[in-house]
C-alpha cells in the first residue's frame, strides 16, 4: 500500500539528505515535488494545499535551515505533518479501534455502498474482537435487498466460527434488528454486529433505512466501510454518510491494492471522523488496526516495526518459539528449524510484506519486485526441505550429491536450488550462534548491520552472493539500528 507515494516522497528526500545544507528554494522546490507526488496520489486538493503549506512554513525556519541535519528535520517535519493528517495522536489515543465500553449488547452497525465490501469486513470484524478482545459476538444480515447477502453472511460467519441470526424470509430490516437485539440479549452477546444492505449511490430510502435501523438499536459504533481505490469517490461518499448518520469512523478495505493512497490521506479531513481499520488482504483475518504514526512511517519507508511485531505475536506459537530458543541455546539448528521458520513467513504475509514493514528495508522491497521474486519461492524452499527424509533434516551433512539429485526431482527443482537451501541453513546456523555468543540486542544488531538478513544473500544486504533462489548478488545494502526499535521490541530482545 502506498507504494507509488513512497517511493515519490522517497527520492524527494533522498535527494534533500544528500546536501549538507538547505536554502529557502531548497525547501520550496521539494515541497512543490511533494505537491505533484499527492495530487497524483490523488489526495484532495484542500488536504494538499493545508499540507504541503504547514510543512513550508515549518520547514523555511533558521532552526531547521541552519541544523546540522537539515534534510532529516524536513522529514522529521513531513512525518509529523502526516501523522496529523491521518488523524494524530488524539485518534490513536481516544478513537482507536472500537468503543466496546458499554452495557451489552454493544452495537456495532456497518453501512456503506454495494461492492464496498461490508458483508466480509463484518466478518472480519467479527473475528477480530473476538481473538483481540474475548467478546462473545452475533452476526445479523439486515440486507434483504442483495441476492443471497444473508446466506453469505451465514457462510463467513461458519468459516470464522461466529454465530449469525437464523434467516426468516420476507422479514424486513428494521424488524430483523428487533430480532437480533433480541436474541442478543437472550444468549449473552457481547457485541452485535448488524450488517445493513448498501446502494448503487446515496439516496434518500437508503438514509431511511439506516436512521431507522440505528432508532431500534441504538448502535454504540456506526462504521462506514468504502473500498480505497474509489479514491475520491470514497471520500465523497463518506462525506455524503456523514452528513446523514452519525458516523462514528470508518473502514477502509482493499489497502492492499491501493499504491497511491489519497482516500486515506483525505479521508480524516474531509470527514472529521477517524479511519479505525484497514482490509489488507481477501483472508478473513486481513484486517488491521489503523494506526496515524504506523501508517506514515511506512509512507516515508520508515518501516512498521511495532506492526510487525505484533504480526508475528498473532502467528506465531509460543510453544514454537520457546522449543526453538531451547534449541539455539544448545547450538542446534536443524532443517527441520528452517523449515518452520520459511513456514512462519509465510504466515506472516510472505517476503514483501516482511520486508516493508522493516526500517531501511524498502531497497530490499524494491529489489524483490525487480527480480520478479514472490513468495513462491518459499514454496520451493518448503518443497525441497519436505522432500528430504526425516534423517536427513536432522543432520543435512548426510546430503551427497545423490541424495541432491533424489530430493532436486522430488520436489520439482534442481540441485542447484537445494544447495542454496542448504548454504541457507549454513548461513543462518552460524548467525544464531553469533547471536548467542555477542548477546541479545547486541548480536541482533551485528547481524544486520553487517552482513544482513541470513541467508538472504546479496541481493537483499550484501550477504553471500544470492543464497535465496531468486536473489542476485549485490553488496552494501540497508542497515537497521536497533536504538530504533521500539523500548518493548529492545527490551524483549535484550531480556532474551
Amino acid at each position: 500500500m502506498f507504494d507509488t507515494l513512497s517511493d515519490r516522497l522517497g527520492n524527494v528526500f533522498d535527494r534533500l539528505k544528500g546536501r549538507g545544507s538547505l536554502n529557502e528554494q531548497d525547501v520550496r522546490d521539494a515541497m512543490r515535488e511533494v505537491r505533484v507526488a499527492l495530487l497524483e496520489a490523488d489526495v484532495a486538493l484542500p488536504v494538499v494545499r493545508r499540507f504541503v503549506d504547514a510543512v513550508t512554513e515549518k520547514a523555511i525556519g533558521q532552526d531547521v535551515l541552519r541544523s546540522v541535519t537539515p534534510g532529516q528535520q524536513v522529514v522529521k517535519i513531513v512525518n509529523d505533518e502526516l501523522v496529523a493528517m491521518l488523524g494524530g495522536a488524539e485518534d490513536e489515543a481516544t478513537n482507536a479501534e472500537l468503543n466496546l465500553d458499554a452495557k451489552p449488547p454493544v452495537v456495532v452497525m456497518m453501512v456503506g455502498l454495494q461492492g464496498s465490501g461490508k458483508t466480509t469486513t463484518t466478518a472480519k470484524l467479527g473475528k477480530y474482537v473476538r481473538e483481540k478482545h474475548g467478546k462473545k459476538i452475533l452476526m445479523a444480515s439486515l440486507d434483504v435487498n442483495r441476492p443471497a447477502a444473508q446466506e453469505q453472511l451465514k457462510i463467513l460467519g461458519e468459516q470464522v466460527d461466529i454465530a449469525t441470526l437464523p434467516i426468516m424470509p420476507g422479514q424486513q430490516p428494521v424488524d430483523i434488528a428487533k430480532r437480533a437485539m433480541e436474541s442478543a440479549k437472550l444468549q449473552a452477546i457481547d457485541v452485535l454486529l448488524l450488517d445493513t444492505a448498501g446502494r448503487l449511490h446515496v439516496d434518500e430510502a437508503l438514509m431511511g433505512e439506516m436512521k431507522a435501523i440505528s432508532q431500534v438499536s441504538a448502535p454504540q459504533e456506526v462504521l462506514l466501510v468504502v473500498d480505497s481505490l474509489a479514491g475520491q469517490d470514497a471520500v465523497n461518499v463518506a462525506k455524503s454518510f456523514n452528513d446523514e448518520m452519525p458516523l462514528t469512523g470508518v473502514v477502509l478495505t482493499r489497502m492492499d491494492g491501493d499504491a497511491r493512497g489519497g482516500a486515506a490521506l483525505s479521508m480524516r479531513f474531509v470527514t472529521g471522523k477517524p479511519i479505525k481499520f484497514a482490509g489488507t488482504g481477501e483472508k478473513l483475518d486481513a484486517l488491521e488496526a489503523f494506526v496515524p504514526s504506523r501508517v506514515a512511517d511506512r509512507i516515508l519507508g520508515m518501516g512498521d516495526v511495532v506492526g510487525l511485531v505484533e504480526k508475528a505475536a498473532a502467528t506465531i506459537k509460543e510453544e514454537d518459539a520457546e522449543a526453538l530458543a531451547k534449541r539455539m541455546a544448545k547450538g542446534k539448528f536443524d532443517l527441520n528449524d528452517l523449515r518452520m521458520q520459511l513456514q512462519q513467513m509465510q504466515n506472516m504475509g510472505g517476503l514483501g510484506m516482511l520486508a516493508g514493514m522493516l526500517p531501511g528495508m524498502k531497497k530490499a522491497k524494491q529489489a524483490l519486485e525487480a527480480s520478479n521474486m514472490d513468495d513462491k519461492v518459499l514454496v520451493h524452499m518448503d518443497a525441497i526441505i519436505g522432500s528430504m527424509t526425516p534423517k536427513e533434516r536432522t543432520n543435512p551433512a548426510l546430503m551427497n550429491a545423490k541424495r541432491k539429485r533424489r530430493v532436486a526431482a522430488g520436489s520439482g527443482t534442481d540441485v542447484q536450488h537445494v544447495n542454496k537451501v542448504l548454504k541457507m541453513h549454513q548461513e543462518m546456523g552460524r548467525a544464531m550462534k553469533q547471536i548467542k555468543k555477542m548477546g541479545g540486542l547486541k548480536g541482533l544488531g551485528a547481524l544486520f548491520g553487517g552482513g544482513g538478513m541470513p541467508g538472504m544473500g546479496g541481493g537483499m544486504s550484501g550477504g553471500a552472493g544470492g543464497s535465496l533462489p531468486g536473489l542476485g548478488g549485490g553488496s552494501g545494502g540497508p542497515t537497521v539500528d536497533p536504538n530504533t526499535l521500539p523500548p518493548d521490541l529492545r527490551a524483549m530482545l535484550d531480556k532474551k
